[in-house]
This record gives C-alpha cells, sequence and structure tokens, in this order.
C-alpha cells in the first residue's frame, strides 16, 4: 500500500487559498463526504466552524468511525473527547475521556501527532498508510482526516475526525 499524507488543500478557504484536489481521487467516499460537510458548516469567510455547528444525524453512517479530541494549550495536548465505536471496537478498548500522550506512550513521534498539531493550527490534515497505533484486529492500514473546530470561528479548540481501517485486502471498514 502506497504511503500519502500531508495538507489537504481545500475549495473552502481558510487560512490561505486550498483545494480539495491535494485530496486523491481514490480517497474515501466517506472521507470526502465529512469533508465536504465540514466545508459547508463554515459560518462565515475566514471561519472555522464550531463543534455546535457539526449535527451528527448529518453523517449517522460515520459516527462509528469519527472522533473528537479537545485541544489543551501550554503545553499542547489532546484529549479524546469523543470516540466513536468503530474505534473502540477496533484497538479493543476504550479511548473516551483520556488523553492521547496517556493512552499511546510515543504519541509525539507519531504521524497522528504530526496531523494533530498541524490541525490544531489550523490545517486540515488527510492520511493514508500504515497505522500509528495497531488494531487490535487484522488491519493493516488506516485513512485519516483531521479537521479544525473553533468555538469563536479563530482559535482551534477542538479537532473533528474519521479514520477508517484498511483490511490486508485493501478493503475499509
Amino acid at each position: 500500500m502506497a504511503l500519502s499524507s500531508g495538507r489537504v488543500q481545500v475549495s473552502c478557504e481558510f487560512r490561505g487559498r486550498m483545494d480539495v484536489s491535494m485530496m486523491p481521487p481514490d480517497a474515501d467516499q466517506r472521507v470526502r463526504r465529512i469533508w465536504e460537510y465540514w466545508c459547508s458548516l463554515r459560518p462565515a469567510p475566514g471561519r472555522f466552524p464550531a463543534r455546535r455547528h457539526f449535527e451528527p444525524s448529518a453523517v449517522p453512517d460515520l459516527l462509528p468511525w469519527l472522533w473528537l479530541l479537545d485541544v489543551e494549550r501550554a503545553p499542547l495536548r489532546f484529549r479524546c473527547r469523543l470516540v466513536g465505536t468503530g474505534h473502540r471496537d477496533m484497538m479493543g478498548r476504550e479511548f473516551t475521556g483520556r488523553w492521547a500522550d496517556e493512552v499511546f506512550p510515543r504519541f509525539a513521534e507519531t504521524r497522528a501527532h504530526v496531523d494533530f498539531v498541524a490541525a490544531a493550527a489550523g490545517e486540515p490534515r488527510w492520511f493514508r498508510g500504515v497505522p500509528d497505533f495497531a488494531p487490535a484486529t487484522e488491519y493493516a492500514g488506516t485513512e485519516r482526516l483531521v479537521l479544525p473546530l473553533a468555538a469563536d470561528g479563530a482559535r482551534i479548540d477542538l479537532l473533528l475526525g474519521v479514520t477508517l481501517y484498511r483490511r490486508d485486502s485493501g478493503s475499509l471498514a
């Protein structure tokens, strides 16, 4: 499986001109759908959507794969506010209410950490590749999108993410 990752250039402008074409054409349609939904939530040009704008009933089939991380500053840390049941089942444990760096002791050395830090600075991130954290099941890869949310439209205080798991056969959960 090819490793791909990086900045998601989006058709909705936030900080600089970005274009959705940076997400590869073979990105999972569920990832694209949460991306498009997030873009539609923008309250005003140059502003980030807030949690209050996100309506879970708009994406009910994605709920098992969605997660929300609180962004704490000074020092920068991420607390699992909500983690979908699909993740609990894949990883074989519950994460809700726990700090990412406590759940994953080497978290600061992972690609996920890099992407979360970038998203906390206002940069949406997409990744496909070998998971940073081994699922408890037969999954060999992940596809992840991390999106910033801001209660005041400017200062990122929450990350919205979707992570899908790829089987050895190539199919996604």
